[in-house]
């Protein structure tokens, strides 16, 4: 496993960006696919977004395409996440992943702690 520190949350405006980062430690960072996922108040943690090892594939939810991109760089055993156009509904706690495939909760075993992102209208 990963451990996994989320920053960059924070308030922001309604069509403003905010770039998320994952930091993580382990000497298997780069052999981890990586996602995002978010939850907002009341709803069910949700797939944002998901990058290969290689960072050479990328899949977003259709509620974020366009407007958020997921990079990495395995130097720094970092990822990101960088949100564009942010709307209200965008509000919730982002949380990043270290897994092997897919979009499902279930299928990513290292969590971070969570960053909080609001977006006012």
């Amino acid at each position: 496993q990963v451990q996994l520190v989320e920053s960059g949350g924070g308030l922001v405006q309604a069509g403003g960006s905010l770039r998320l980062s994952c930091a993580a430690s382990g000497r298997t960072f780069s052999s981890y696919n990586m996602g995002w996922f978010r939850q907002a108040p009341g709803k069910e943690r949700e797939f944002v977004a998901r990058i290969s090892w290689s960072g050479g594939i990328t899949y977003n939810a259709d509620s974020v395409k366009g407007r958020f991109t997921m990079s990495r760089d395995n130097a720094k055993k970092t990822v990101y996440l960088q949100m564009n156009s942010l709307k209200p509904e965008d509000t919730a706690v982002y949380y990043c992943a270290a897994g092997y495939s897919g979009s499902r909760i279930g299928s990513y075993d290292s969590w971070g702690q969570g960053t909080q992102v609001t977006v006012s209208s």
